[in-house]
């Protein structure tokens, strides 16, 4: 879908729909639009914020329709946005007039609706016989004074989008295909495609440095790799960079600690850390941040092969703590503390891991929220600010001293589960053992990562939090 911004006031076209925003404060009858567009407008109920009706002119149907905003939150935009967007999926293409707002305001709801436009016409059909795309495939916003400062938020908005449908693409490719030699070519293809560097290693390098990661991968006939993605878009390519490190288990089977058979498919959403990372990173680039960035991806499958891990077996990970695995099930935090060792190397600003790794965050949060720990307050306040912005919410949990008992092990440094009590927390705190020389923060996105039921699928979540995080860092 091609978005453009045009200087001028919407004249009605014959050859697009057209949609009219407007506040109630300043309804679409003062802003001298169209006789359609007012008459919709004066028609919503209290509580109503979109109305669509269709006009004939010149022996042609021509679509058009209003959103009527009661004030101008985020939350507020959002949802108007979502139910236009349903409408205007079905457009071939579409006009919008947003003249009624001001340089501050109009970027904002451009934004907005760029972001709910492309999330509606997401489709992931490349394994069905026919695809069906949706029918939209031009967007043009008109506001005759601010036509540049939307151009600019449109154009990055747009890095956006492109960055949710690639991590949602990723997440919802079969377990067959997306193995982790696709992710970690998929990585590499797309990053070096907007000017970034890409750096993998592979199961040599693993299996002699990264003692807790091979001893998840070694249970799999498929090869693990370490992804390294970086971009130095700062004005001094030496200042220390953001990182952004992600799981990438292309499918857990839980490993000798099998999980239960049912909605096991939904396991190939474990990488979804990775490919929010990989979606980040991407985006980052695409729209130029000025950023020094650095992306760390482990990724392997978690399988219960006769090489694999055993409860009870100890393994060394990168730094030197040696690791008692009492479930093969934990093995998101196995791969991840190798990776957060492997960052120190890169003297980081600060580092923030992604990764769905507990069910007990669903538990503590359900589907709406992210869980966010972390070493640094002050990251940790910017993750949830960047959160606020975007409306993809985050919430803290507490990283006491005291749930380090839990962790606690008769034979080994460490083992890689607390129990059942705090398991969220219990987990970030096992993390917290090897990113003691940095800032960190860790989100947990097992309930937000996907959906189930009907609406199955990968929602894209956090990109959004990461990029107005990774955008704040450069102010």
């Amino acid at each position: 879908m091609e978005f453009s911004t045009k200087a001028e006031k919407l004249q009605p076209s014959q050859s697009a729909a057209a949609l009219y925003i407007c506040t109630e404060a300043q309804p679409c009858c003062q802003n001298g639009v169209e006789q359609t567009a007012a008459l919709l407008c004066d028609s919503l109920e209290e509580k109503e914020s979109f109305a669509a009706a269709k006009t004939v002119e010149n022996g042609k149907l021509r679509a058009v329709a209003v959103v009527r905003l009661k004030d101008l939150e985020r939350k507020t935009i959002e949802k108007a946005a979502e139910e236009a967007a349903a409408w205007a999926q079905k457009q071939e293409s579409l006009d919008i007039c947003i003249a009624p707002f001001c340089s501050e305001n109009a970027p904002r709801v451009a934004e907005v609706f760029t972001v709910a436009l492309g999330q509606a016409v997401y489709r992931f059909d490349r394994f069905k016989k026919e695809a069906k795309p949706a029918k939209l495939q031009q967007v043009a916003f008109f506001h005759p004074e601010q036509a540049d400062k939307v151009r600019a938020v449109v154009g990055a908005t747009e890095a956006l989008v492109y960055g949710m449908n690639l991590c949602k693409d990723l997440g919802n490719t079969a377990p067959n295909v997306c193995t982790p030699k696709y992710l970690a070519d998929t990585a590499k293809i797309e990053a070096e495609k907007f000017g970034a560097s890409a750096k993998i290693l592979e199961q040599s390098y693993i299996e002699k440095n990264m003692g807790s990661f091979w001893s998840v991968a070694k249970g799999s006939a498929q090869a693990p790799y370490l992804i390294e993605l970086s971009w130095f878009g700062a004005a001094d390519k030496n200042a220390a960079p953001v990182v952004l490190v992600g799981k990438g288990i292309t499918f857990d089977t839980g490993g000798i600690s099998l999980k239960p058979g049912e909605a096991m498919d939904e396991m190939k959403y474990d990488m979804c850390g990775a490919a929010s990372v990989i979606g980040t990173f991407v985006a980052a680039v695409k729209a130029k941040l000025p950023i020094n960035l650095i992306a760390v991806v482990p990724t392997c499958e978690n399988m219960p092969d006769a090489a694999a891990s055993k409860p009870g077996d100890i393994v060394t990970a990168m730094n030197g703590t040696t690791i008692e695995i009492l479930n093969t099930d934990a093995e998101g935090r196995l791969i991840l503390c190798d990776a957060l060792s492997y960052a120190e190397q890169f003297k980081p600003k600060a580092v923030v891991d992604v990764a769905t790794l507990t069910g007990a965050c669903i538990i503590a949060l359900g589907h709406i929220a992210s869980g966010v720990m972390g070493n640094d307050q002050d990251l940790v306040d910017k993750l949830l600010e960047a959160g606020k912005e975007t409306n993809d919410k985050a919430w803290q949990l507490p990283l006491f001293e005291e749930y380090k008992e839990q962790l606690k092990s008769n034979f080994a440094d460490l083992q890689n589960i607390g129990g059942r009590p705090a398991g969220t927390i219990t987990a970030a705190m096992f993390l917290s053992n090897f990113t003691e020389n940095y800032p960190w923060a860790h989100l947990d996105i097992a309930g937000t990562a996907w959906k189930s039921g009907k609406e199955k699928g990968a929602t894209g979540r956090p990109v959004p939090l990461l990029l107005q995080f990774l955008k704040n860092s450069v102010q």
